[in-house]
């Protein structure tokens, strides 16, 4: 806990007893309101925890915070429920001493919730078998069942305890919870009958409309709308936005069938329950004063429900069975005496099940004893401190105080009990302290004969005309010169008018209260007239015969009041909290209107005062403000001492004096224990802390460095033992792998040596390594030299013996290749080279210049569509043009050279002078194609000389004759028609007459008629063949 003390200018102390000024009720708030801004709602007062209602859920309550508060230290951790639950647990098994934890606070403080989550805590965390997860699941599933006919929403809380809950919790030698008891006090039975505004009822009664299935209802008579019920209209509030009744009911089913209610018993219970409505619904009308009731549907569906006689019961409604003289006499009750009848049965009724439920549950929770077990309890009481300190309060409010009263001095004597005994154990002088003793307050409301309990129990008993006033009267007689009462007669002018006549005001350890007596007689008799008893008696109902006992009926001694039995309960519990190791917890709401975040000073205020909170601090303060043992004070300020630091061999007081007086502590400042060390003041101890957050930083430096260095040297060991043994074992590596490549080396060596010999012999042991390389270096030689493309012929020389695998190898590599280069073309590349494969087919080897045109491409037409006549494309019609070239024709008389256009359809070749069709020849009279072998351009397509439309052989010449001839060849079809001359080519003339082309080769390009008559072409050679 220590650890937070460097943070507490933000969030406060988490212990009370450290706050410097003590005395001061503003900075005890501040310190609150600090934490409670952080969502620190739990505060130490000591042992004491204060908890602070947060109104929304704070994640510190998982099973993770669980295991960080088991079995630690109460002051290790930071405060919470948990931690009280834990040491109180925790003190039981060790000791072998019965705890309990007393949770108190005002309604909407979150006593309910402080409970539930001691009890998870105590389920997760202790030991558990199959029988004892029963009782655990049991123990957890009473609390909704309680709650549902228990609890209710009041102006100050929507789930309000309208009881106090006293629970025992048995624990075996092993720590495990195998039973449990309840004890309840004080239910609130006006509620059934009448709320306040803006107040319900108990919560089972809407559950029961809401959730309750449609058969159900209607067994029971009910319909799903609490405004029908008189009991469930005078608040006013039927719904509740934070409740939801419907999923509520659902979750009470279940738990009634955890805790081991049969059908049969819910079924009970149930007509109960609404028999109780019923009953507020029945009606009274009446002559002459006497009551009748008005309507018999409600005691059909009550004669039912509760299993009795309507008749009887209508005459038990409405008349009061006096004995006098031994005699039994039946008188009529007026409208107001019926109506009281009927309220006192419903709240008997609602009481005495409620009393059922609670044993029910105690039976389920019995624990089964068997031989040589022994068992510890652990005790839970909540809700007994509901307190509203209002102007004016009722007769269980009186009760609720008086209750209080007695837990504040319970509380006060065990507070200094607990201080003196640590003390005395320590070796410490006990210096006494001045509180406020409530004993006066408690005399006064319980001391026989002269407490204000015996005198309203006596006026409730004598013979007359007994009232509330004449109580009040007989208080002013009696205890009239007390100094802690007071009534209107005998106040002061100033008090008189802020009381009424019928009042008293107690002077309480919290403050004054004013008490109404109007109701004090009725509800401390609580009497229920003879005949309704007698029909409750006979009811066939399991619940309300094990209810109403017949031996009431004969039972001639007069019952004991409420504020009896509530002082005979109260003093029983006194009785028992004595036997146990207490620890508390004390809850306080930060504001009424349940708003998360808001900080009501002025209700917080008045919360602390009557809760005795200063009073609590004053008392754990009288003596020293912090106490620890010596080896926990000396483990956390030891380093702030060269002698204590690092460590203390000594006895651990001795260590603890040196350090404390080489801190510079003064005498009157400590004082040393046999086993702790006690601080006086909070700014002796805030020193030290400020002081070890200052060494801290010196300390963390040194730590660092030591470390850092110590780490670095570890480092370099590490590193250089690892660098040897390392450096060993390569070297260890190197020199058997030298080793080796040498013995190899010498192997290879003689193995090469002797195949070099026997190389020209048959395959045999001497040579097969020599033979495997050689093969080898062939294959990653031609690896290495592989042809890159079709074209690349290179292949390199292989051994004698891989001549015919070379071979393949050669053949597959090269139609791999081509298999490559063909998957990859596109189809305008395969026409181009379909195209030079004619080409290549017709011209290899045979025309100077085809090696030339070979890396060209051929085109699809040398003329654009600009470049020929409109006239001649309109004159070919729907003839597709498949090629065209400018070329040179030479006449046939003269040679004459004229421009043309040669231009190929699919059916003709087309000589084009400008606009006009010179000559069409057809590829089907078309004789043969003659070219010479030299780099010319000339060629002469031949036709018949019988076709009378053709006028003889055309001379042509083109500069682009491979690509021209082969796409002639192509269109006419004529590949095998081209014929390559050398020397001369003769062609026909018109009229049969023949004309010879000389071809000569030359220096350059010469195309003229020469003196013989023929046509002379000179070309230069480009190649030799």
């Amino acid at each position: 806990m220590e650890s937070a003390l460097t943070a507490r200018d933000r969030v406060g102390v988490q212990d009370f007893v450290l706050l410097e000024n003590f005395t001061s009720e503003a900075a005890f708030i501040e310190n609150l309101r600090k934490r409670f801004k952080e969502n620190l709602i739990y505060t130490y007062i000591g042992s004491v925890l204060v908890s602070v209602n947060p109104y929304k859920e704070l994640e510190i309550y998982t099973k993770n915070h669980m295991e960080r508060y088991r079995g630690v230290n109460f002051y290790e951790v930071s405060p919470h429920i948990y931690a009280v639950a834990d040491n109180s647990y925790r003190s039981m098994r060790s000791e072998r001493k019965d705890q309990c934890i007393l949770i108190s606070g005002e309604s909407g403080a979150g006593k309910t919730e402080a409970s539930k989550k001691i009890l998870q805590y105590y389920a997760v965390t202790c030991p558990a078998s199959e029988q004892v997860q029963t009782v655990k699941d049991r123990l957890l599933q009473s609390n909704p069942v309680l709650e549902a006919f228990g609890n209710a929403k009041t102006l100050r809380n929507d789930n309000s305890s309208r009881f106090g809950k006293y629970m025992d919790i048995q624990f075996d030698f092993k720590g495990a919870p195998v039973g449990g008891h309840i004890i309840n006090y004080l239910l609130e039975k006006s509620r059934v009958v009448h709320q306040n505004h803006g107040e319900r009822n108990f919560h089972i009664f809407y559950q029961l409309i809401e959730g309750g299935e449609e058969d159900l209802l209607r067994r029971l008579g009910l319909e799903r709308n609490p405004q029908q019920y008189q009991y469930l209209v005078k608040g006013n509030c039927p719904k509740v936005s934070s409740i939801n009744d419907r999923s509520d009911w659902k979750v009470v089913r279940k738990a009634l069938s955890v805790i081991g209610f049969n059908e049969d018993d819910v079924e009970e219970l149930l007509n109960i329950i609404a028999s109780v409505l019923h009953l507020g619904n029945v009606q009274y009308g009446g002559e002459e004063g006497n009551a009748c009731i008005t309507s018999d549907t409600q005691i059909k569906y009550l004669a039912r429900l509760l299993g009795v006689n309507g008749a009887v019961l209508t005459e038990a409604l409405t008349h009061k069975k006096i004995i006098a003289k031994g005699e039994e006499l039946m008188s009529p009750l007026n409208l107001e005496q019926a109506s009281s009848a009927r309220d006192a049965l419903s709240k008997a009724v609602y009481g005495r099940t409620f009393t059922w439920l609670v044993n029910k549950i105690n039976t389920s929770l019995t624990y089964k004893v068997h031989t040589h077990t022994h068992t510890h309890t652990h005790t839970l009481v909540d809700g007994l401190l509901s307190s509203h300190f209002y102007l004016c309060c009722s007769f269980e409010q009186f009760c609720i105080n008086y209750c209080n009263e007695k837990l504040q001095q319970l509380f006060i004597e065990l507070t200094l009990k607990s201080e003196q005994e640590e003390y005395e154990a320590e070796g410490i002088t006990w210096e006494p302290v001045q509180y406020f003793n409530n004993k006066i307050i408690c005399d006064l409301v319980e001391e026989k004969f002269k407490g204000i309990i015996s005198i309203l129990d006596e006026e409730c008993l004598r013979p007359g005309d007994a009232s509330d006033i004449t109580f009040l009267e007989k208080l002013e007689d009696i205890v009239g010169g007390h100094p802690h009462f007071v009534t209107h007669k005998l106040a002061d002018a100033k008090t008189r008018k802020v009381m009424g006549r019928d009042e008293f005001r107690l002077q309480h350890y919290a403050g004054e209260v004013n008490y109404n007596v109007n109701g004090f007689l009725d509800k401390n008799n609580d009497l229920l007239f003879r005949n309704l008893k007698e029909v409750m008696c006979m009811s066939e109902n399991k619940i309300l015969t094990q209810c109403f006992d017949r031996e009431e009926l004969s039972d001639k001694k007069r019952p004991d009041t409420a504020a009896t039995q509530f002082k005979a309960s109260l003093a029983k519990l006194m009785e028992i909290l004595m036997s146990k190791e207490p620890s508390y917890v004390r809850c306080i709401k930060p504001n009424d209107s349940k708003q998360a975040g808001r900080f009501d000073e002025v209700l917080i205020r008045h919360q602390v005062k009557y809760l005795g909170l200063m009073e609590n601090l004053r008392v754990r303060r009288a003596g020293f403000a912090y106490r620890r043992r010596y080896e926990v004070f000396l483990q956390r300020y030891k380093s702030l001492c060269p002698d204590t630091w690092p460590n203390w061999q000594g006895k651990l007081s001795e260590g603890v004096a040196v350090l404390v007086k080489h801190l510079g502590y003064k005498p009157e400042e400590y004082k040393l224990g046999r086993s702790k060390i006690f601080i006086r003041f909070p700014k002796t101890l805030f020193a030290t802390e400020d002081a070890l957050e200052t060494r801290k930083h010196s300390l963390a430096t040194k730590l660092q460095a030591g470390w850092r260095g110590y780490s670095q040297k570890s480092k370099y060991q590490k590193l250089r033992t690892s660098a040897i043994a390392i450096q060993a074992w390569w070297r260890g590596i190197l020199a058997r792998r030298r080793a080796q490549r040498r013995r190899q080396a010498a192997d290879t060596i003689r193995r090469f040596i002797k195949g070099f010999i026997y190389r020209h012999k048959e395959r045999c042991p001497e040579n097969e390594y020599f033979l495997d390389y050689v093969r080898y270096s062939f294959l990653m030689k031609l690896h290495r030299n592989l042809p890159k493309n079709v074209l690349d012929k290179s292949w390199p020389t292989p051994p004698a013996a891989l001549t015919e695998a070379s071979e393949h190898l050669r053949k597959l590599c090269m139609q791999n290749m081509v298999w490559s280069y063909c998957k990859k073309i596109s189809p305008e590349w395969k026409h181009q080279m379909e195209q030079k494969m004619i080409a290549s087919e017709i011209f290899k080897d045979k025309k100077d210049n085809y090696p030339q045109s070979v890396p060209k491409l051929f085109v699809s037409t040398r003329l654009n569509g600009e470049d020929i006549n409109p006239k001649v494309l309109q004159t070919l019609g729907s003839e597709k043009m498949k090629y065209a070239v400018p070329v040179t024709k030479y006449d046939r008389k003269g040679y004459k050279a004229r421009q043309r256009q040669l231009l190929l359809t699919g059916n003709s070749a087309v000589i084009v002078e400008e606009a006009k069709l010179k000559q069409r020849i057809e590829y089907g009279v078309l004789k043969g194609i003659s070219v010479s072998s030299l780099s010319d351009g000339v060629f002469v397509l031949h036709v018949p000389n019988d076709d009378n439309k053709q006028k003889g052989d055309v001379v042509l010449q083109s500069d682009h004759v491979i690509e021209t001839l082969t796409k002639i060849a192509i269109c006419a079809d004529k590949i095998n028609s081209i014929n390559i001359n050398q020397g001369s080519i003769k062609f026909t003339v018109a009229q049969g007459k023949e004309g010879i082309i000389d071809f000569t080769p030359g220096s350059e390009l010469l195309v003229a008629k020469a003196k013989n008559g023929h046509l002379s072409v000179t070309a230069p050679r480009l190649n030799s063949r």
